[in-house]
């Protein structure tokens, strides 16, 4: 049964029907779906997860696909919560754990949006998708394209990991490579949405966040629905943060929990961190950040549309906005390599380089129960670990 009420502006507040199709309101602000959660079972829906398949579609009555024909699903979501143990050792944090999004199809999070996103499409009648990405978002859009026989045009930066472009080609969509920077992508994109295919942009249209605010939901389900302290996200564009703040406010309505919150820290990269100059100077939005550098590609954002939602989520639950080193990066997924055996991306090396300057300023004491998003697998990002000195890992036969 179909619990979506409409579409509402997280700007300006306008309220438009869910079931016509959508990008942004006509005030240019980001779109948010709502739902009647008063007409949802509650206890009922919480007995009935255990029996459920283990895929983020086990929240659907939160979700916004009304037909279970329309659904476009690889398994995605119920990814592992590792409680890392000799890593909270080493830093003194008892309660440590990492989210690893590594395990979804195409081997990161954007998984959790895109199937939602697609399957909405699929539902709505929608036949050509375009979308900007710096990697990852467009490898699981194409999956599911491919999967629902929808066609797909990617705009990548040309700086894009081999990996992510290749799996876009292999998938059957159209790659077309973009000098400049994820903005100049959107452009691009833009202006191919223009001639009769729909923008899947990053909160450009409002179903992507709603596949990523599920990653709240699962922490609470293998917490055993206990708040978590903090939650430590990499944020480029940011749907995560913002979709798992919406998530605790509906898990709230819901009276899975109370008014309590886990205070929401964004990381980003010190080549490129509108979000973090912006919490520094108390301004509402962030101002574009000029020449973005930094080796994660997924946080090479140097605008996003929903800059004031971040601002707003990480205020309301006293978070805080701070930028790592692109060296810390990589330091991190070294060390999340050797003491909990997984490999990393950069930028889910920054939730750790993060975590280390959280502890080190004191907003953080070490007894709250903390969780890293590592938001994708570190394979397809070699050309950059190899960047990283491994010691005697790396020696020859014949130096021994």
């Amino acid at each position: 049964m179909p619990f979506v009420s409409c579409l509402e502006c997280a700007r300006c507040g306008k309220q438009l029907d869910a079931g016509k199709l959508a990008n942004l309101c006509e005030c240019g602000g980001p779109l948010v779906a709502r739902y009647e959660l008063h007409r949802v079972a509650v206890r009922r829906m919480r007995e009935r997860l255990a029996s459920r398949p283990p895929t983020l579609w086990r929240y659907r009555e939160v979700l916004p696909v009304n037909q279970e024909s329309s659904v476009v699903s690889l398994g995605e979501g119920f990814t592992p919560l590792i409680h890392a143990e000799r890593l909270g050792r080493k830093l003194g944090l008892q309660n440590l754990y990492l989210k690893d999004e590594s395990a979804n199809p195409t081997g990161s999070f954007k998984a959790r949006g895109l199937s939602v996103a697609v399957s909405r499409a699929v539902e709505l009648g929608v036949k050509k998708l375009v979308i900007p990405s710096a990697g990852n978002a467009a490898g699981a859009l194409c999956a599911y394209a491919a999967h629902a026989g929808l066609e797909v045009a990617v705009f990548m930066p040309e700086a894009t990991p081999a990996a992510n472009r290749l799996e876009c080609a292999l998938m059957g969509a159209e790659v077309i490579l973009v000098p400049g920077s994820i903005k100049d992508c959107g452009q691009a994109a833009r202006e191919r949405a223009g001639k009769g295919w729909f923008d899947v942009s990053t909160l450009r249209e409002p179903y992507r966040l709603e596949g990523k605010k599920t990653l709240a939901y699962e922490v609470m389900e293998q917490l055993n629905w206990r708040v978590p302290d903090a939650l430590v996200y990499p944020a480029g564009g940011g749907t995560g943060l913002i979709g798992m703040w919406k998530a605790f406010g509906e898990m709230h309505q819901l009276d899975w929990i109370g008014e309590r919150r886990p205070r929401l820290f964004a990381v980003q990269a010190a080549g490129c961190a509108p979000i973090v100059r912006a919490f520094a100077e108390g301004a509402p939005s962030a101002c574009e950040w000029k020449d973005p550098q930094t080796i994660a590609s997924g946080l090479r954002v140097p605008s996003a549309i929903g800059d004031f939602l971040m601002l707003r989520a990480i205020r309301e639950t006293n978070g805080a906005a701070l930028a790592v080193e692109d060296a810390a990066m990589l330091e991190a997924v070294k060390e999340l390599a050797e003491t909990e055996g997984i490999v990393t991306s950069p930028e889910g090396g920054a939730t750790l380089a993060g975590l280390k300057r959280l502890l080190a300023d004191g907003l953080l004491a070490g007894y709250e129960t903390v969780v890293l998003f590592l938001t994708a697998s570190g394979y397809k990002y070699l050309e950059v670990l190899e960047t990283l000195d491994l010691g005697r890992s790396a020696k020859r036969h014949d130096e021994n």
